[in-house]
């Protein structure tokens, strides 16, 4: 096993023996555990959230409690179509349109409700809510494996959805947290890790990644997931001009 994955096999284990984590479980994903609901609430806290009008958040379940704090406040919350499978690869979720806040705060809820988007309809993202598996207290991530929320981050910057400056949060259980976690350039760093009990403020560098590193990208993630193709294409014309 790689570094990370032995530290998300350690993060996902102590959670289970330390009986914190809940349904649908720790291992292989992104761990729900017990008080991401007060975790939620602390977020609420924060000016950055308060300020903000959209929000990108991930589709986990810890992070459910937090997408529903969201649309209550009105704030319009996008999330990514799971591993950006689909052509409109964003889903919409706009509260002044719906009429149940509850289910549509929920993974499955979300894409039932939710109004597909392409990237290019997404509008301005004032703040990122992700999920992690481990953190450290300056603001460095793990995810669960697939680098989905990296790429995530890297198309919104490159559309320009996304700035410097915008806001990256994290929910998690006091046990993600460790001493150190192995990264590399091209991982976006967070401003807020907010636990059920504190709020750490991060002191991430200055300079988030600024977009797509094509040069990481294999051929078979290029083959897969659409928007990559359609922004390749679009890059490849823009080079012939």
């Amino acid at each position: 096993m790689t570094g990370k994955q032995e530290l998300r096999e350690r993060v996902w284990k102590r959670m289970e023996e330390m009986r914190v984590g809940r349904f649908p479980g720790t291992r292989g994903r992104i761990p729900n555990f017990i008080g991401a609901e007060r975790a939620a609430e602390r977020l609420e806290e924060l000016d950055s959230w308060r300020k903000a009008g959209r929000i990108k958040a991930n589709p986990d379940s810890p992070q459910a409690p937090a997408r529903k704090r969201a649309l209550q406040a009105g704030k319009v919350v996008y999330m990514a179509v799971p591993r950006l499978r689909d052509r409109a690869c964003f889903i919409e979720l706009d509260p002044a349109r719906l009429t149940d806040l509850h289910k549509a705060s929920s993974i499955k809820g979300a894409f039932q409700l939710g109004r597909p988007l392409a990237l290019d309809a997404v509008e301005p993202i004032d703040f990122v809510l992700c999920g992690s598996v481990a953190v450290t207290r300056d603001g460095r991530r793990l995810g669960k494996g697939g680098g989905f929320s990296d790429l995530e981050f890297a198309l919104l910057m490159q559309a320009g959805k996304l700035s410097q400056d915008t806001p990256i949060v994290t929910t998690v259980h006091p046990v993600q947290i460790v001493a150190e976690v192995p990264a590399v350039e091209h991982d976006f760093r967070l401003d807020h890790i907010v636990t059920p009990d504190e709020t750490i403020r991060c002191r991430r560098p200055k300079k988030q990644p600024r977009g797509i590193d094509w040069e990481l990208l294999g051929e078979e993630k290029l083959a897969a997931i659409p928007i990559l193709q359609v922004l390749r294409s679009r890059a490849a014309s823009a080079g012939k001009k």
